[in-house]
């Protein structure tokens, strides 16, 4: 990636932080500048010099510039590892005030309406995707049934959120086909009881050599909620992953579910 690209990178970080254009071109400029009067971040950043000082006053107040108010002032951007530290709690506290008001608002669902029996939904995105597994096995009450590949289960805090099922006595069961995996589950989730996944034929891309779509994980919570979620490598160091999630013990996908890992679980005991 050559420097302009990492500099329009870095500005459209800073925009997703809540940062303004101008705002974020000033502090990537300063980033870069032991530090610089209003012309300078100007000819570094490109924007015009009568905006720098709006943009200055802004990241000022946001606690990510320091001001010599020397003739002709100098600004100085604080150290990159304390304004990473500093938008991560400001976007923090907003996504906290986000949830409390979001949580806040009342339903606009008749009651007799709430309740939905039978659901199927697909999600995008692989961090939402990570984030609604966590939260499943976070709520499950019994059983947790997980088939996983090895690029889901480096995921720390997939196997913290295992663990925590596990101390509240949930039963927690882990399948792959992967051999050395199951010896790292093993090794990471002790209480686990872990299986050979005998879905492989449905994981296993080099079975499908039309079709380079991989299964990443299938989970199933208390026999009758389910997520499979694929991922798929789109080239240029881009992917794109996907997931179904669907509840209601009665619900045909989810019966489904319970059938494959029900199998699993009596032929495949890696005892």
């Amino acid at each position: 990636m050559d420097s302009e690209s990492e500099i329009e990178e870095a500005v459209e970080l800073l925009k997703q932080m809540g940062l303004k254009e101008y705002e974020a071109r000033c502090f990537v400029a300063l980033t870069r500048l032991s530090g610089g009067t209003a012309k300078e971040v100007s000819e570094v950043s490109d924007v015009p010099r009568t905006r720098v000082y709006d943009a200055v006053r802004v990241l000022e107040t946001e606690g990510l510039v320091e001001v010599q108010h020397s003739n002709p002032r100098v600004f100085r951007a604080i150290s990159v590892g304390e304004a990473v530290d500093t938008l991560l709690d400001r976007f923090e506290l907003k996504t906290e005030k986000l949830g409390e008001t979001l949580r806040g608002l009342g339903s606009a669902t008749p009651d007799e309406d709430a309740e939905v029996r039978h659901e199927v939904w697909t999600l995008a995105d692989g961090r939402a995707i990570a984030n609604r597994t966590y939260r499943l096995i976070d709520d499950a009450d019994r059983e947790v049934a997980l088939v996983v590949d090895s690029e889901a289960f480096k995921d720390g805090k997939l196997v913290e959120s295992l663990s925590s099922a596990l101390d509240r006595g949930v039963e927690v069961f882990v399948g792959t086909a992967e051999e050395d995996l199951r010896d790292d589950i093993r090794e990471n989730l002790p209480e686990a009881e872990v299986f050979v996944s005998h879905v492989e034929a449905l994981t296993d891309p080099s079975n499908f050599p039309e079709d380079d779509t991989r299964i990443t994980r299938m989970v199933l919570i208390d026999g009758e909620t389910f997520l499979v979620s694929s991922f798929r490598d789109t080239g240029g160091g881009g992917s794109d992953e996907h997931a179904v999630f669907g509840k209601g013990f009665n619900n045909g996908l989810v019966a489904l579910m319970r059938r494959l890992v029900s199998d699993s679980l009596q032929t495949g005991s890696d005892d």
